[in-house]
């Protein structure tokens, strides 16, 4: 935390001085009873004293100053805020391979349980478009606010018209980069804060290379973060016989590196949900340093209203 006006702290000096003067009238008073020689008679002038009571407002009264001192002195402070015109697309594999069950229910069911959370927990002001990859990519829906047209797209992902041979990652890169430079009339001049988060199982085994893709991605500036969802143990099930479909996570884990994303493993549908979490709060936000003086004159006038209500409780005046 730093101070714009770091000068102004010297006025804790004065709070400080008050704090003093206040212990020094405190015992004199003391001093001042000890002169009472009739204890008789001093017990019928105050019968009752009241003890820590009558310190508690004037140690709050003190506190309060000290804080709106602070908050005087215009502290700043690093803060999150939602970043202005982001705009995230969510790539998601609905190959064939998808539909293996490693991963409770299937990979796709937990694929979506988990974007379906990613998507509600980012800020409302965020542009969140939808991809779907298989053979080719299409953007099932484009970047936008509505919440509720993207919640449906994510609903409809296994009845994408897709086709279901091969796994094209770099194809989905490619088209996420294009709904990106769509997003409005500006994008193309001046591109909004973007990432692309794609999700997958296997290698890319049909059109744009991945490396092409993640280049292109890369001297967009738009990272792509990479989830390899399943497990070397996955099956399904293809005219009527079990196939293997261990996940392949290479081509997703060089991407990341080279668009400057994160690469992460997900071996069960709790994993996927923590890797959605971790990276919603590195797209969500930007950090800025801001103006945090509101808190300590929140808190301070808290405590004013604190020191008036014990005043005037126990001793019927303010402080």
């Amino acid at each position: 935390m730093s101070f714009q006006s770091p000068s102004r702290l010297w006025l804790l000096l004065a709070v400080a001085g008050l704090a003093v003067l206040y212990l020094v009238m405190q015992r004199r008073r003391s001093r001042y009873a000890v002169r009472f020689t009739n204890l008789r008679l001093l017990d019928k002038v105050a019968p009752t004293r009241p003890g820590w009571r009558r310190h508690l407002p004037a140690t709050l009264f003190l506190a309060m100053l000290a804080l709106l001192t602070v908050g005087f002195a215009r502290p700043a402070d690093e803060v999150r805020v939602p970043r202005e015109r982001a705009t995230v697309i969510v790539a998601v594999d609905v190959s064939a391979s998808m539909q293996a069950s490693d991963v409770d229910p299937d990979r796709l069911a937990a694929a979506k349980a988990a974007a379906t959370e990613f998507v509600r927990n980012l800020p409302e002001e965020f542009n969140v478009g939808l991809v779907a990859f298989a053979g080719s990519a299409s953007v099932m829906v484009p970047p936008g606010t509505d919440r509720d047209a993207l919640q449906s797209g994510i609903a409809r992902l296994e009845e994408s018209n897709v086709s279901n041979r091969g796994t094209a990652i770099g194809e989905a890169i490619v088209t996420a980069l294009g709904a990106i430079s769509n997003l409005d009339a500006d994008a193309a001049q001046d591109p909004p804060p973007a990432r692309v988060v794609l999700l997958s199982d296997g290698a890319n085994t049909t059109g744009v290379t991945p490396d092409e893709a993640a280049a292109r991605a890369a001297q967009a500036s738009v990272p792509v973060d990479t989830i390899s969802v399943g497990t070397v143990a996955g099956m399904v099930e293809l005219n009527g016989r079990p196939v293997p479909v261990p996940v392949d996570g290479e081509n997703l884990r060089a991407v990341a590196e080279q668009t400057g994303g994160g690469y992460h493993e997900a071996g069960s549908s709790e994993e996927l949900h923590a890797v959605y979490d971790d990276i919603g709060s590195s797209v969500g936000y930007r950090t800025q340093r801001q103006d945090v003086s509101a808190r300590f004159i929140g808190v301070g006038l808290l405590i004013a209203l604190a020191a008036a209500g014990t005043s005037l409780l126990w001793f019927s005046r303010l402080p």
